[in-house]
């Protein structure tokens, strides 16, 4: 599995839900929903400032994401951004991989 990070931004109407359902309610239903694709809920916190909320979840692969991704946004509550998210050990293989890139002008 592979861990994401999900930004959300509530629309209006979204943050009118929100504010009839609360909280967790809304968590429930980001743990069913990720389950409905074979993953799970990390965590889930709300936010003050420019998020109105974050996700952390495990995902099977990015297709599992997308489909989450086109749904939640068609419902047109809220927009979201969401972000592969690699370990540190993740990041050591990736530093060790040649590649072909040179930089402008090298």
């Amino acid at each position: 599995m592979s861990k994401y990070l999900i930004s959300v931004y509530y629309t209006a109407d979204g943050a009118m839900g929100l504010r009839k359902d609360g909280g967790t309610k809304r968590r429930e239903v980001v743990r069913k929903a990720l389950a409905s694709v074979g993953g799970k809920l990390e965590s889930f916190y709300f936010c003050l400032g420019d998020q109105d909320a974050v996700v952390i979840a495990d995902l099977p692969d990015a297709v599992a994401a997308a489909s989450l991704s086109v749904a939640i946004s068609a419902t047109g509550a809220v927009r979201l951004v969401t972000t592969p998210l690699l370990t540190p050990e993740d990041m050591d293989k990736a530093a060790g991989k040649k590649t072909a890139y040179k930089a402008p002008g090298k």
